[in-house]
């Protein structure tokens, strides 16, 4: 079976960093090879039919939307020129500061989840609000069992990742028997929650990703 391609390799980028090189100036490089991607991808414009309107090889094209080379003022002039845009509009998001979630262990907000039963722990690890998105990231503990066990329903996905124990995890129509090292990714929609704890304490982590209008 082939696997999708990662989606960064086709909308990210990716690179080295030598070791006497400023994250600055590479911050600068990242936010020119978006720019440019962006507008030319905004017009129709293949990388080919780009580079010939600009007047630079492909080759040199494709290293300044991979972030893969510094652009000199004649350059990014061109690139302007080609794009019909202000050379500054090239620069933009270079300055802008990128939210971050960090929390040393042991100090995340234990927070109670609908359906929350005894010996069963919900650490938040990080939420982050972008753009288009919520991200919130828990670190889930299960102790103790129980007559019954919570279900959940959401919008978005839900990705998790066994850390400890055995355990089998219903979705939907399906139950899965998960050991460390599994991981699930769910349609959040589906039904969902753990069935039979086997094997305690149990450990996971549990990233989920909620929709635009659920922001």
């Amino acid at each position: 079976m082939t696997e999708a391609p990662l989606l960064r390799n086709v909308s990210g980028i990716a690179r080295d960093r030598g070791p006497d090189e400023s994250i600055e100036e590479l911050e600068l490089e990242t936010a020119i090879a978006r720019n440019v991607r962006q507008l030319r991808q905004q017009q129709g414009l293949t990388l080919g039919e780009m580079a010939a309107t600009v007047g630079i090889s492909k080759a040199m094209l494709s290293k300044i939307e991979n972030a893969q080379t510094s652009c000199s003022l004649s350059t990014l002039s061109l690139l302007a020129k080609g794009l019909d845009v202000p050379v500054t509009s090239l620069f933009r998001g270079s300055d802008m500061a990128r939210p971050a979630a960090f929390v040393e262990a042991g100090t995340g907000a234990r927070i109670a989840r609908d359906g929350t039963r005894e010996g069963h722990e919900y650490q938040l690890l990080g939420s982050l609000r972008g753009e288009h998105k919520r991200l919130e990231c828990l670190h889930v503990t299960l102790t103790g069992k129980s007559r019954t066990y919570p279900l959940f329903q959401h919008p978005g996905t839900e990705f998790i990742y066994m850390l400890e124990g055995v355990m089998d995890y219903s979705h939907s129509r399906s139950v899965y028997r998960l050991h460390p090292g599994d991981s699930l990714l769910i349609d959040g929609e589906g039904t969902h929650g753990p069935v039979d704890l086997i094997q305690m304490p149990i450990s996971f982590l549990s990233v989920i990703t909620f929709p635009d209008s659920h922001v």
